[in-house]
């Protein structure tokens, strides 16, 4: 007996083209191969049980580490030509802002990056966490642990970054603190040394790292070389794993991560998630970590919509009385509105792994 998959017709008719769009360069490069493994794995599990709609889910792997207009003019002109019907994938908000207008109503949009929050374009729906969401319980809660009180932002200068440090500062507010220098640097940043004497000058005991991918490694090793993971504490909501081990065992001392899903988080899920991914691609394949877990849960996310809907034809986001759920690596979740409601982890660097300390 053939499984539904099996009998998937090459017409075109029956294939369903995704542009995934992630990055393959650029600072945020790294994050690229786990991305496009989560995204493939899950388009093969949904192909084993039919695809979507009955059709097979194929992946159009797009560069999202281009410039932001050249990403949107090439994914604008794919679905201008009916070559995709469908975009998923995890890239900076720059590139986002470009591109959701470009496509609004005309495919759906699935963005699965952690970002600032408050996208309504119509036909985006997001998996991501935002600044709200995560940000004010986790440092209220590294506050309450450690007792920081002043904080300085470390962030590249883009949109996501700019965007997040306004909303930290009301935040350090609620927090019995206050945010006492902000400082950002352009992306491809390769000398921190500067960065670092400012957080020493300001007095601060905690920095926000809002850095993009190879720039946190770099900033990381500087700022533990200057001995600064001594006496102040540093939390990202954009690290990784990959991060992780591409910053070292010696500069994770002091380095705290909020995240939505870390692959340490055990639980039955999780757990399961990781041993398919493991077992399709190898022990040497790159860790998904959370950036590259959530392209998985973009491809999954389309699936329901298809499901629930009927069709790819985009509507308005899920209202009161319609429910939009599945079952993915990050437990049962929901989608209201246009985000996908979530559990979220605060996590404490132990050498090149995340110890999850509590849940926000």
């Amino acid at each position: 007996m053939h499984s539904t998959a099996a009998r998937l017709s090459p017409d075109r008719r029956d294939v369903l083209l995704v542009a995934l769009v992630i990055p393959l360069h650029g600072p945020a490069g790294i994050f690229g191969p786990s991305c496009e493994l989560s995204a493939q794995l899950a388009a093969e599990e949904l192909n084993a049980g039919g695809g979507i709609l009955d059709r097979e889910v194929r992946l159009v792997v797009v560069d999202g580490g281009a410039a932001p207009r050249q990403v949107a003019d090439e994914v604008a002109g794919l679905v201008a030509l009916g070559a995709v019907d469908a975009v998923v994938g995890w890239h900076d908000s720059a590139v986002r802002q470009a591109l959701a207008p470009r496509i609004a109503n005309r495919v759906p949009y699935i963005y699965t990056a952690q970002y600032e929050g408050g996208e309504e374009t119509p036909g985006v729906f997001l998996t991501g966490e935002t600044d709200i969401q995560q940000l004010a319980p986790a440092m209220r809660l590294l506050a309450g642990a450690t007792g920081v009180r002043r904080w300085c932002t470390v962030g590249s200068d883009y949109v996501w970054p700019r965007v997040t440090a306004r909303t930290a500062r009301r935040f350090a507010g609620e927090c019995r603190g206050s945010v006492v220098d902000e400082v950002f640097v352009p992306l491809d940043t390769e000398e921190f040394g500067p960065v670092v004497r400012r957080v020493e000058a300001c007095g601060a005991d905690a920095v926000l790292m809002l850095l993009l991918g190879d720039d946190a490694v770099r900033f990381n090793r500087a700022f533990t070389a200057a001995g600064l993971h001594q006496r102040c504490v540093r939390l990202s909501t954009h690290m990784d794993e990959n991060l992780l081990l591409a910053s070292g065992a010696e500069a994770s001392e002091g380095l705290w991560a909020a995240a939505g899903y870390f692959d340490s988080l055990m639980t039955s899920e999780s757990l399961s998630f990781g041993h398919r991914y493991a077992r399709r691609f190898g022990d040497e394949a790159p860790v998904a970590g959370s950036l590259g877990e959530s392209c998985f849960e973009g491809i999954l996310l389309l699936g329901a919509l298809a499901e629930r809907r009927g069709s790819l034809a985009v509507s308005a986001p899920a209202g009161p009385d319609e429910t939009i759920c599945y079952e993915g690596p990050r437990g049962a979740l929901r989608l209201r509105g246009n985000h996908l409601e979530q559990r979220l982890y605060l996590a404490r660097a132990d050498a090149l792994d995340f110890e999850i300390t509590a849940q926000l």
